[in-house]
């Protein structure tokens, strides 16, 4: 009795066998931590170009909205007498408050003591718990907090101080003494020009208030990297207002400080997050371009002894 066995024959015919590695049986390792911290500081390097032309455009892409700004900023010049009277004698008052020194040491370092240590202290931390954890995205995120520091003290400090030259209100506006140099008690005193300084020059270095620029910078950069505003903007604003009667500042010094930090986190994010989504599409075209296809057939096999199926898978 002639017997039939039923016999499944497997041949698989390997075409590309060098890029069998690729196949993804097996969930991909993350990347060293030194890979994932050289590609952020890479990108943040790279991105330098599109973060002013994001800048730019933020400026220059509703000629409306940039109108409408300007003109709130010349309303809020010409009401800086009162609006500022009004900031010194009842809201310093109020929020007259010291935060305990945190300074490392004998730091005289810009940005590294005093208030400025609550900012500058917890990005340090952010950005070295990222690099333990191997986050890409605490990394990115405290590497544009500093980027939006390092741009605000360029473009508040060192470009827009000089050109505005505007002279800081006297500590007591509503007294009847007269101004101490040099201080003014005239909201339109601008033109006081200096040369370009990295100190804290006092004449002519009113608008726009450094420090609003660079701590709302960074409460914007935190804010839209971990999708939270309330949190970074009330910890930036506690500390903004610590010794808030040092500030020397118009109130629209600190409003357009505040609007032009807002700019630039905003404008490094943006740009930032343009360069890891062009990373990924280099990836995803690498990924596609050495991806294997796997055809299969099953092609019957007969003969006088045997009924069969042969399996047959290419790559």
């Amino acid at each position: 009795m002639k017997k039939y066995i039923i016999y499944l024959f497997l041949a698989i015919n390997l075409t590309g066998f060098s890029q069998i590695d690729s196949l993804n049986y097996k969930k991909e390792k993350k990347e060293n931590r030194f890979k994932v911290a050289g590609r952020v500081i890479k990108n943040s390097i790279i991105t330098i170009p599109g973060d002013f032309g994001e800048m730019g455009h933020s400026v220059s892409k509703d000629w409306k909205t940039t109108a409408f700004y300007s003109a709130g900023i010349i309303g809020l010049i010409a009401t800086d007498y009162y609006t500022t009277v009004f900031l010194q004698d009842y809201v310093e008052p109020a929020v007259d408050y010291t935060l305990p020194d945190i300074t490392i040491g004998n730091q005289n370092m810009a940005w590294l003591s005093g208030e400025d240590a609550y900012i500058s202290y917890p990005l340090i931390g952010l950005y070295l718990g990222s690099f333990i954890a191997n986050s890409e995205k605490g990394q990115r995120a405290a590497g544009n907090a500093f980027k939006s520091m390092a741009y605000s003290f360029v473009i508040s400090h060192l470009l827009l101080k000089s050109i505005i030259a505007r002279k800081r209100p006297d500590q007591k506006l509503s007294s009847d003494k007269p101004a101490v140099y040099p201080y003014t008690k005239n909201n339109w005193d601008f033109g006081y020009y200096h040369g370009v300084t990295g100190g804290t020059q006092q004449l002519g270095t009113a608008m726009p208030s450094l420090h609003a620029t660079a701590y709302y910078a960074v409460a914007k950069v935190i804010a839209m990297e971990y999708n939270n505003y309330w949190i970074p903007y009330t910890f930036v604003s506690v500390i903004f207002m610590n010794q808030f009667s040092d500030h020397r500042h118009w109130l629209s010094d600190m409003l357009v400080g505040g609007l032009i930090g807002t700019v630039i986190g905003r404008s490094v994010v943006l740009s930032s997050r343009k360069q890891v989504q062009k990373d990924k599409n280099k990836l995803a075209v690498k990924k596609s371009t050495n991806k294997i296809e796997m055809k299969k057939q099953l092609l019957p096999q007969i003969s006088s002894s045997m009924v069969g199926l042969q399996f047959v898978a290419s790559f």
